[in-house]
């Protein structure tokens, strides 16, 4: 397992990760967790954070659990197929945590399921995806980086 800053060395982070701020701090074949210092950006008319906040971390460490590669210089990704989330409680802010697990699938269309704990550790929300990889992303050691 990899867990520090350096989880996406050779890649730059996506324009919506940046736009969230959310962090990858935990990566290994079938897991991977993110977390996200909620602020005010991320919350809705209520001051709850926002539920379509909550579905892309759940998206987004779902597709990470699905994509570990261990050969530095390369990647492999995933397309989501589809998504379901169910909110299981609220979040006004603090740091949240997303945790995703690869569940199983085939060699191309592959399932995992994701949860999301606030900062007191309550599950707040919980999903489950499909995703289908890239072209080359089915085989363990991905494609070489753009």
């Amino acid at each position: 397992m990899v867990q520090d800053d350096r989880l996406l060395e050779g890649e730059e982070p996506s324009g919506f990760q940046k736009l969230l701020g959310y962090r990858l701090v935990e990566w290994q074949e079938g897991r991977a967790v993110l977390e996200l210092a909620s602020e005010a950006i991320h919350t809705n008319r209520a001051g709850l954070v926002h539920g379509g906040v909550l579905t892309t971390l759940i998206d987004t460490a779902c597709g990470f659990s699905a994509t570990w590669c261990p050969f530095p210089g390369r990647v492999r990704r995933v397309l989501t197929l589809s998504l379901t989330t169910t909110f299981t409680g609220q979040a006004r802010g603090g740091v949240l945590r997303a945790t995703g697990l690869r569940r199983g699938g085939g060699r191309k269309i592959i399932t995992c399921s994701g949860e999301i704990l606030d900062a007191a550790g309550n599950l707040i929300a919980i999903g489950e995806g499909t995703y289908r990889y890239h072209g080359g992303s089915e085989h363990p050691e991905g494609v070489p980086l753009p």
